[in-house]
């Protein structure tokens, strides 16, 4: 869905000092295919013996139950930290600490097709016209962050090609 680079993942992997198990996706991928290869890696990482896994979920239901249901199949429990927060603010609070990302997926039937690539910062949050979650909650965007304090080093990017497909807008995020 964000359509961005292997070099990208791993570089972002790397500044975050974590270990990490990356499950490939064909693309197209049907549902049973990526429950398929989703529940294959989990079950690795529960023999290693993980119990919790962090997502950054806001507000939507439906996907905290799916989450929910599918870790619980493997005794396993999902943890959700930003669990009702307003948006709004945490957008600025996540940019006032030092957050850098770049918008790499738009679905241009609810952001105009000009955000792909912006930086996300105030000046972005300024321009978002007032039916879209600042955080891209409702699918509106989503984002390759760059740098912040959950990485050890920034990583330096430039903005490639901006291409339409499948019915999104994406903006091609290269790391240097």
């Amino acid at each position: 869905m964000h359509g961005t680079r292997n070099a990208l993942l791993d570089r972002q992997i790397a500044a975050t000092g974590l270990p990490c198990l990356k499950v490939p996706l064909p693309w197209p991928c049907s549902n049973d295919e990526y429950e398929s290869r989703m529940a294959k890696a989990m079950d690795e990482i529960a023999a290693q013996g993980v119990r919790h896994m962090v997502f950054g979920d806001l507000y939507l239901e439906d996907i905290r139950a799916y989450r929910n249901e599918k870790l619980a199949a493997i005794g396993m429990q999902a943890i959700y930290p930003l669990w009702g927060r307003e948006t709004g603010a945490l957008a600025r609070s996540m940019i006032a600490d030092g957050l850098v990302a770049h918008l790499v997926t738009v679905d241009p039937r609810k952001l105009d097709k000009s955000f792909a690539g912006r930086r996300f910062d105030a000046s972005l949050l300024a321009d978002l016209p007032a039916d879209v979650d600042p955080c891209g909650e409702n699918g509106e965007f989503h984002t390759a962050v760059v740098a912040g304090p959950m990485f050890d080093t920034a990583i330096d990017v430039r903005l490639g090609e901006v291409v339409e497909r499948d019915g999104f807008v994406y903006a091609d995020v290269i790391p240097a």
